[in-house]
């Protein structure tokens, strides 16, 4: 199976992981850039990630944020999007509140556990809507911070490819816009990237359970026609 992932991505581990059969290849098909942003008080705030970028440029911009139980009225709860977003945390010694598969799930539980709690949500300029939408709406406090930006590169690909994978909903816009998804499997990291992509085509499209890589490949694998 001749296969293109719409992100760069370690060659060698995707190939191990995928084992014989696959012809691999990368294109980026966005970019991103933090935003500068002077660094504010936390105070008496939970605290969203959705992406990887977030939590970077949330350090890179030196916010700081408490996680000291013991002082609970400047303590902040931070709740995630994506097992690699949360491993992000972890690199700064950061743990997490909660974790949710995606936007959806993750404004689900806060609506029924958390809707005394003032959140801010670290994110790119171009964030999906959907805490916006539905956390104001039960009169809970919710403010984004944008902190990085994403262009689209709006690539043109020239090879044909008997499988196309995505990343994110930005990604498939950009994609798109020069390419079609004629006579390919489409593979996407989740629900709300396969919602993106089925405004564009009626393609049958897999998409991960679990919103990470790793099943994403295990998908893939078992797909492949040999």
């Amino acid at each position: 199976m001749k296969i293109l992932f719409t992100k760069s991505l370690d060659k060698q581990k995707v190939s191990e992981k995928l084992g014989k059969g696959f012809s691999i290849d990368f294109v980026d098909v966005i970019k991103t850039e933090f935003i500068k942003t002077k660094s504010f008080g936390l105070r008496n705030n939970s605290l969203i990630f959705t992406s990887v970028n977030g939590v970077k440029a949330f350090f890179e911009n030196e916010f700081s944020a408490n996680e000291n139980f013991a002082e609970p009225k400047n303590y902040n709860k931070i709740y995630v999007v994506g097992s690699q977003t949360k491993k992000e945390l972890r690199k700064h010694n950061f743990g997490t509140f909660k974790l949710c598969k995606n936007a959806s799930e993750l404004s689900q539980f806060i609506v029924e556990n958390s809707m005394n709690e003032k959140f801010l949500h670290f994110c790119g300029d171009i964030a999906l809507d959907i805490l916006d939408e539905k956390l104001p709406l039960q009169n809970i406090s919710y403010k984004k911070t944008p902190v990085y930006k994403t262009g689209l590169l709006y690539p043109k690909i020239n090879e044909k490819y008997q499988a196309i994978v995505f990343f994110s909903p930005s990604g498939v816009r950009s994609f798109a816009k020069f390419n079609n998804f004629d006579d390919v499997k489409i593979f996407s990291i989740g629900k709300t990237t396969t919602s993106e992509i089925e405004k564009l085509t009626d393609n049958k499209i897999i998409t991960s359970s679990k919103n990470t890589l790793a099943d994403l490949l295990i998908l893939i694998k078992n797909e492949a026609d040999f």
